[in-house]
C-alpha cells in the first residue's frame, strides 16, 4: 500500500535565508536573487515516522532537501529481503536531476520535513544557476566519500567500532562538529531504533544493545531516554571508532 504525504503549511512562511539547513543544503552557494527563484518553486511536505517517501521505481515529480528528521534508503531483493543502504539526515538531498525514477525505497524513520522543488523547474535552474550545480556536485562527492567510509565500517571494523562510528557520524552531522572535535558534551537524538541500527550495521540486535551498554558503562556515552544520547567528550567517542583523529584508520 502506497502512502501519501500532506503538503504542510507549518513552514510555509519560512524564508530560504532563515532556513536551518541554509548553509549546508543544495542552496548553500546561492545569492539572494537565486534564493528568490528557489522560493518560487519550493514547497514543504511532512512525513510521519514509518511513512514511505517514495518507492524504488516510482516517478518522482520533485527533488528535495531534508530539513528535519531522518530517512533511510533501502533496496529489496526479489525474495523480499531488504537491506538499508543509506541514511539521510538534515541537509541531505533526495532525488537525481535528470532521472525521473527513484532507485531506492526512501522511508522516514522519524518525523521528516522536506523542502521540495518541482523537478523540471529545478533542472532548468541548474542550467541557468551554476551555484546550484556546483553545490550539488560538492554534495555528490561528499556522498561518495561517505559511501567509501561506510564500506570500511562494514567490511573491517569490529562491532564496537561500528557502533561508535555510527554515533560519531550522527553527532557530527546534527551538531555541525568537524573532524577535530572540541571538548565538551554533545546532545544528539539518535534517528534509528536499535533494530534499525542492527540492520544498517550488519549486526544482531543483541550485539547492538550489548555494545551500547558497554559504551554507557564506560562513560563514553550517556542515555537520556530511549533515543537521546549525551556524548560527554566527542574525542573519546571518536577514539572508539578505530580511526585516527586525522581520519585515518588506526593500525
Amino acid at each position: 500500500m502506497r502512502t501519501k504525504a500532506v503538503t504542510t503549511q507549518a513552514m510555509a512562511d519560512l524564508q530560504c535565508a532563515e532556513c536551518p539547513i541554509r548553509h549546508r543544503a543544495v542552496c548553500a552557494k546561492c545569492d539572494s536573487d537565486e534564493l528568490q527563484t528557489l522560493e518560487e518553486i519550493k514547497y514543504y511536505r511532512n512525513y510521519e515516522a514509518g511513512q514511505t517517501i517514495c518507492w524504488a521505481g516510482d516517478d518522482m515529480s520533485f527533488v528535495a532537501s531534508v530539513v528535519k528528521g531522518a530517512a533511510t534508503l533501502s533496496q529489496t531483493l526479489e525474495d523480499g529481503r531488504t537491506q538499508m543502504v543509506g541514511l539521510l539526515l538534515p541537509s541531505d538531498f533526495i532525488g537525481r536531476p535528470g532521472r525521473a525514477a527513484s532507485p531506492y525505497d526512501v522511508t522516514a524513520v522519524s518525523d521528516v520535513t522536506l523542502c521540495c522543488f518541482r523537478r523540471k523547474p529545478f533542472e532548468q535552474m541548474m542550467v541557468t544557476t551554476p551555484h546550484i550545480g556546483e553545490r550539488l556536485l560538492d554534495m555528490t562527492l561528499d556522498e561518495l566519500d561517505a559511501a567509501r567510509e561506510w564500506m570500511l565500517i562494514l567490511g573491517r571494523k569490529t562491532a564496537r567500532e561500528k557502533i561508535a562510528s555510527l554515533l560519531t557520524i550522527v553527532s557530527r552531522r546534527e551538531t555541525a562538529i568537524g573532524m577535530m572535535a572540541t571538548p565538551g558534551p554533545v546532545m544528539v537524538d539518535l534517528p534509528l531504533t536499535r533494530e534499525a541500527m542492527a540492520d544498517y550495521l550488519g549486526l544482531t540486535l543483541e550485539t547492538v544493545s550489548r555494545q551500547i551498554s558497554a559504551l554507557k558503562r564506560e562513560g563514553i556515552i550517556a542515555l537520556e531516554g530511549t533515543r537521546r544520547i549525551r556524548v560527554p567528550d566527542m574525542r573519546r567517542l571518536m577514539m572508539e571508532t578505530g580511526d585516527d583523529v586525522d581520519g585515518g584508520l588506526i593500525a
